[in-house]
């Protein structure tokens, strides 16, 4: 029987016109073990040649697992030389399979797969076979077969293999190429295969620290990958053997899979089972918070956060008390001592929070009662100057302890703040006329109460009265009229005394204004008038003026 192999390439076309007898003739003297018949590969743009030849691809750093210099004998009854089965056959017994073929029929590289269907399937390994079925993906008549030298990806190998007709070369070969595999044939594949699982040390808690261990394999890996898994989920950039869960995986269920690598060898791959729902994190106290400052009114107390663990707080707050009653108007870190709070004693207490932590207090923290000075004064403040319009007021200072208190003033009138009165002296206006101004007196200092105190107030601020005389001469009679005036006050009241010649009378001011209608015999008379003075006007130089009778 006659074996017609063709490894990868064009198929070649048979026929009387291009088979001479002699050709035949051989072919029937081959008819003992597979005969191939074989075209050099025909590359495609989907494939790279890393090398070619033997010696070629030793150079290169490609070995050829010491074929070539073998190539003469037959495996597995497969013709030598540059043959794809031949080579592969090689390469399996070398893998320690056994001389003899492992199925019995045809040899031809396209029914390799056919005849080995229950170890061949669509997922490539390093130490498979890579197979080419009849005209499948770019091969010829006979198919073709490979040794897989390193599996890339899923879509991406890289393979070493030898052609009838052609030579040695490794070669890449993507998914996509339409040169891909037909199959692959699980002879005696260099798989890392897990023989204890990997496994997981620690409590799943946010903020706690997870390691993996690689478990075991069949070969010594040389090199690991990690990657954590968060409810089945990759975890970005969770990539070495241990991992701190954070908030992003509370209530989330977390596993752990272990890629183990080795040149030569397909990766191996475990996954451990998923542990309980990542609980809140805990906070633990390693060192107690610090209140500095000291408990006098005015001051700042600063309390720190102390230090927690496994990390600080991301949103730590305080909680201050005075004489245990929480004091809720802030939760920062100061706390400014108000008069308020004197002879209160005053704690605080750290909290911990942070998103996926469970909250934690600290210890309180007693910084003790707030004091607060007192400021004496053992001689009075006064004010002197006349309380009349236009003249000057001087508060004059007195003796205090400390003595290096502030003093400020601020004048009053009728106890109301005057805008802008805040110097040791004020100069009395018309605003001021009919009321009392006097000044009140702050003391201040930090650490003391305040001293707030006003001199006794002055008498009511007085205006100069105005007196304008005017008179009229009529028959047997004298009128005469009387206006009183005074800055600030509007209208004048009290009482006018009024002379004409040797009548006298005293008549009360109407509105500022008084007038008299007095007989009198024909001639001159000499008119006195004089404003008798009130509470803000005081009594007023007379106005002297005449009257003729007719």
């Amino acid at each position: 029987m006659v074996f017609v192999m063709r490894c990868r390439g064009i198929a070649m076309r048979w026929g009387s016109s291009l088979v001479t007898s002699a050709l035949l003739a051989t072919l029937l003297v081959l008819s003992g073990p597979s005969a191939p018949v074989e075209l050099p590969v025909v590359p495609s743009a989907g494939t790279t040649y890393l090398c070619s030849g033997y010696s070629g691809c030793r150079s290169a750093g490609y070995s050829d697992a010491g074929y070539g210099a073998v190539n003469h004998r037959m495996y597995w009854r497969m013709y030598s030389g540059h043959n794809c089965t031949n080579y592969v056959a090689y390469r399996m017994i070398r893998a320690g399979m056994s001389t003899a073929r492992p199925w019995s029929g045809g040899g031809n590289a396209s029914e390799w797969g056919k005849y080995m269907s229950r170890i061949t399937d669509q997922t490539p390994n390093v130490g498979a076979v890579a197979w080419w079925g009849r005209y499948s993906n770019g091969s010829g008549s006979a198919g073709h077969v490979a040794y897989v030298e390193k599996v890339v990806s899923a879509s991406e190998i890289i393979i070493s293999e030898d052609s009838w007709g052609g030579t040695f070369h490794w070669r890449r070969i993507h998914k996509s190429s339409g040169r891909w595999p037909t199959g692959f044939i699980h002879f005696a594949d260099k798989i890392l295969k897990p023989t204890a699982p990997p496994t997981i040390s620690g409590t799943p808690m946010v903020g706690t620290r997870l390691t993996g261990t690689a478990g075991s394999w069949s070969v010594r890996p040389l090199g690991f990958a990690y990657q954590w898994y968060a409810n089945g989920v990759a975890i970005p950039r969770a990539t070495s053997s241990a991992y701190v869960p954070t908030p992003a995986e509370l209530g989330k269920r977390i596993s752990f899979r272990v890629v183990a690598k080795r040149a030569g060898y397909t990766d191996g791959t475990q996954l451990t089972g998923q542990l309980a729902p990542v609980a809140k994190g805990t906070f633990d106290l390693t060192s107690p918070p610090v209140v500095t400052g000291t408990p006098y009114v005015d001051e700042v107390l600063t309390a720190t956060a102390g230090t927690w663990a496994p990390a600080a707080p991301t949103a730590p707050r305080w909680r201050w008390y005075a004489d245990g009653v929480l004091l809720r108007d802030h939760y920062g870190p100061k706390r400014v001592l108000t008069p308020e709070l004197v002879g209160k004693t005053i704690k605080v207490i750290g909290v911990a929070r942070s998103e996926g932590y469970t909250t934690a207090w600290a210890p309180r923290v007693v910084v003790g009662e707030v004091l607060m000075g007192n400021i004496e004064v053992s001689a009075p403040f006064a004010v002197t100057g006349r309380p009349r319009l236009g003249h000057l007021l001087t508060a004059t200072p007195g003796t205090y302890t400390p003595t290096d208190a502030t003093v400020t003033y601020q004048w009053m009138r009728d106890g109301v703040p005057i805008a802008g009165a805040s110097q040791p002296t004020y100069r009395l206006t018309a605003a001021d006329v009919g009321s009392r101004v006097t000044t009140q007196v702050n003391l201040t200092r930090k650490n003391y109460a305040p001293w707030t105190d006003a001199p006794s107030a002055t008498a009511r601020v007085t205006s100069p009265g105005i007196v304008r005389l005017a008179t009229d001469g009529r028959r047997g009679r004298a009128v005469v009229r009387v206006r009183v005036t005074a800055p600030g006050i509007a209208p004048v009241l009290g009482k006018v005394y009024i002379r004409v010649g040797r009548w006298t009378d005293t008549v009360r001011l109407v509105d500022g204004r008084a007038r008299v209608v007095v007989p009198q015999n024909r001639g001159e008379r000499k008119v006195v008038a004089r404003f008798l003075g009130s509470t803000v006007v005081p009594s007023a130089r007379r106005a002297i003026g005449t009257v003729t009778v007719r």
